[in-house]
């Protein structure tokens, strides 16, 4: 999952790369990480989102940084995000401080 957060993943891709079914991979994961294995990727994606807003080009957008990490529904990004951090993806990337 880590080399691949940001590409389009699956449940089944993620079993897969496991050699398990999606059944036991649900499991595992709620018995050892206390989350699903897309809130778990959800959340690397939005750690990986928020270091590059902390540390940003001025060129790059907040758009173009969600986009880099798989999210692509802008609002629902910034929501998660603030939600997340407790400010919106433009205010980390104006104070680089997160």
């Amino acid at each position: 999952m880590h080399a691949h957060i940001s590409e389009p993943i699956t449940m089944a891709d993620i079993a897969a790369a496991a050699k398990v079914s999606v059944r036991t991979l649900q499991q595992g994961f709620r018995q050892f990480r206390m989350t699903t294995p897309m809130a778990y990727l959800h959340e690397l994606r939005l750690t990986a989102a928020h270091q590059d807003l902390m540390n940003t080009h001025e060129a790059q957008s907040v758009a173009d940084t969600a986009l880099k990490w798989g999210f692509t529904h802008l609002g629902r990004f910034a929501a998660d995000y603030r939600k997340r951090f407790g400010l919106l993806p433009s205010q980390t990337m104006r104070s680089g401080k997160g």
